[in-house]
């Protein structure tokens, strides 16, 4: 069973990632999709796609729930039957689910250079400027620690209109201080998120992000 790692965040919340070497038909015969679930399979043109799409369900049954206890609403956000939250990603052959009692997000990304092409669609001057102070292989690290903490408070919210780079910003870290924090202004509220963050392997990211309690009204 290539469970790749769980982390057990608190005592409401885990995270459990899948390492995906099966191929299609191993997962195919052994997951079972409700009706939509199966319609939504079946329409993926990726092979690679469709196996995680499978091994996300083979993480949920690690977490004791079936694909018959998750649904999508018009936006595309998941939720479960029992009113826990949840957030779902996947890169390469990395899929991973977040479970909480709280708003979570969560996000995996490759470390990859074609970031540094990018970086000015979701990170303004400010950031940039600080960032460009590292070395290149820092720089990378971060701006994908970046993308990942945006990634994920997207998740959380999933509100039309929402920019990257002009709504969400993430305080200055330092890749062995986890967790940083973030700030999301948009539609007149300010909104506090907490940013975790840590590698898998030697160039995979991940990210999860918890949507703090207060928030503030702007004027």
């Amino acid at each position: 069973m290539p469970l790749y790692k769980t982390i057990h965040h608190n005592s409401n919340t885990q995270i459990l990632i899948w390492d995906i070497t099966e191929s299609f038909e191993q997962l195919n015969q052994e997951v079972q999709l409700n009706e939509k679930n199966q319609l939504r399979l079946n329409g993926m043109k990726s092979e690679m796609h469709q196996r995680a799409f499978l091994s996300i369900r083979k993480l949920l049954a690690l977490a004791s729930y079936s694909d018959f206890d998750l649904e999508y609403d018009a936006f595309g956000k998941p939720h479960l039957a029992d009113h826990n939250y949840i957030s779902i990603t996947h890169s390469h052959h990395f899929s991973a689910i977040i479970v909480s009692a709280e708003p979570v997000g969560i996000d995996i990304e490759m470390q990859r250079e074609i970031i540094l092409k990018i970086a000015h669609k979701f990170v303004n001057d400010d950031e940039l400027n600080r960032l460009q102070k590292t070395d290149i292989a820092e720089y990378i690290k971060k701006l994908t620690v970046k993308w990942g903490a945006k990634e994920a408070i997207f998740k959380i919210k999933n509100e039309k209109g929402i920019s990257f780079k002009d709504h969400i910003q993430v305080t200055p870290f330092e890749l062995n201080e986890t967790p940083t924090l973030a700030n999301l202004s948009y539609g007149g509220v300010e909104e506090k998120f907490t940013i975790y963050f840590s590698e898998l392997d030697t160039n995979f990211t991940l990210v999860y992000a918890f949507e703090n309690n207060d928030s503030t009204q702007l004027n």
